[in-house]
């Protein structure tokens, strides 16, 4: 087995063909020819979540919320997954799973920020152009006042 060899594309590749086919870290390395410690620390750097067998899935059906979470949901999630990564003993699988759900978090609130306020400059640009419309009204039509 080499150490030390830096991965090529066609490595990870056939890594993350290997974990989707329930390979063994012990057989993943040894048909990549590295040591499973590298094998483990590659599989974290690519941040590939590796779910035992028989939770495994092959797709994940999104379902649409009827309305947005609030800021304060979103805050209760990331505090239930920080709490979460203080436990003792956590998986590797499990500690990569809730800083995913962190890092969602953290993009929801930056666009829902955003959204907030393209909503609210929205409600000006309305109430503007019926001003406007309104001023445009009266100077066509002086009499009318």
């Amino acid at each position: 087995m080499t150490k030390g060899k830096p991965w090529i594309l066609e490595e990870e590749k056939r890594l993350k063909q290997l974990l989707q086919e329930g390979k063994s870290l012990r057989a993943i390395a040894e048909i990549l020819g590295k040591t499973r410690d590298c094998v483990r620390m590659k599989i974290a750097r690519l941040e590939v979540v590796v779910q035992p067998e028989s939770q495994r899935t092959t797709t994940s059906e999104l379902i649409l919320p009827s309305e947005l979470p609030t800021v304060e949901e979103e805050l209760k999630v990331l505090s239930a997954a920080l709490k979460a990564l203080e436990q003792p003993g956590l998986e590797q699988s499990e500690t990569l799973r809730l800083r995913s759900i962190i890092q969602g978090v953290k993009i929801y609130e930056d666009l829902f920020a955003d959204y907030v306020d393209y909503r609210g400059i929205e409600v000006e640009l309305v109430e503007l152009r019926i001003k406007y419309e309104e001023l445009v009204k009266k100077i066509q039509n002086p009499q009318a006042n």
